[in-house]
């Protein structure tokens, strides 16, 4: 995955993470909340991206199955 889109998801999440592990640091709970929620709605992002590109691609490739049967 050397795609801009991915390094940037990469970037994101990891600026996120580390604000994330520094909130649990310093035990301040309202801010790992919203980084929490920041950081599963990016992985929900991504996971629906993969569905559409695998569907995608399990439909194109269903098209060429050319049917055996008489």
């Amino acid at each position: 995955m050397n795609s801009p889109v991915a390094s940037y998801v990469r970037a994101f999440l990891g600026v996120h993470l580390v604000a994330l592990r520094a909130a649990w640091r310093d035990q301040d709970r309202g801010a790992s909340a919203v980084e929490l929620a920041v950081i599963t709605a990016m992985i929900l992002a991504v996971a629906v991206i993969l569905l559409a590109v695998i569907t995608h691609f399990v439909k194109g490739a269903a098209k060429q199955i050319k049917s055996t049967t008489p």
